[in-house]
């Protein structure tokens, strides 16, 4: 069972990735690979571009991992109430690559923000989207207030969201059980 995990940013100090990292070292139990969006730089998408030259290889790079995993977390991060431009403009290259990317994958969406919705508007977006182009959402989680919620060491500090989060990895992780 592959579980493949991003954060949907470029950040280096991305309180998502740190959410990522987060929940891949409760489900080490897995075969996880943590993938970094700044290994995967692209050109801006446009047409014209695609059409003078072509897909990048890194597309087909990253499109292979998708391909490989079993499971796929992304945490996804907000910029103005929607995808991060970096994950906006790889979406847009993969959906070009192969428009059903996330066919006969089971997503696990996260986000974390430092306001109170935790993310709530790329979460709505996502949750639109993503099962356009083939993905089975087996959970959801927001994370609310970042660095009054979460600490580095310690994980999800509020007890009620600690529980809502063990509860979702306990479905993903029983999830990878009924995959084996």
């Amino acid at each position: 069972m592959k579980l493949l995990a991003f954060a949907a940013s470029s950040s280096k100090q991305s309180i998502n990735k740190q959410f990522a990292e987060f929940a891949i070292s409760i489900l080490k139990d897995l075969d996880t690979e943590l993938l970094d969006l700044n290994d995967y730089e692209l050109p801006l998408y446009s047409v014209d571009r695609e059409k003078a030259e072509g897909i990048p290889d890194l597309v087909g790079q990253f499109c292979e991992k998708l391909n490989q995993a079993d499971i796929i977390v992304i945490s996804l991060s907000e910029h103005n109430g929607t995808y991060t431009a970096v994950f906006k403009n790889l979406f847009d290259w993969l959906s070009r690559y192969k428009l059903k990317m996330f066919e006969n994958k089971k997503l696990v969406l996260l986000s974390a923000a430092a306001g109170p919705r935790g993310g709530q508007g790329v979460m709505d977006a996502a949750l639109q989207r993503f099962p356009i182009h083939g993905a089975e959402i087996i959970g959801q989680f927001c994370l609310p207030k970042f660095k009054e919620n979460f600490d580095s060491s310690l994980g999800i500090i509020n007890e009620e969201l600690s529980r809502d989060f063990a509860a979702l990895l306990d479905k993903v992780k029983m999830s990878a059980l009924a995959k084996n």
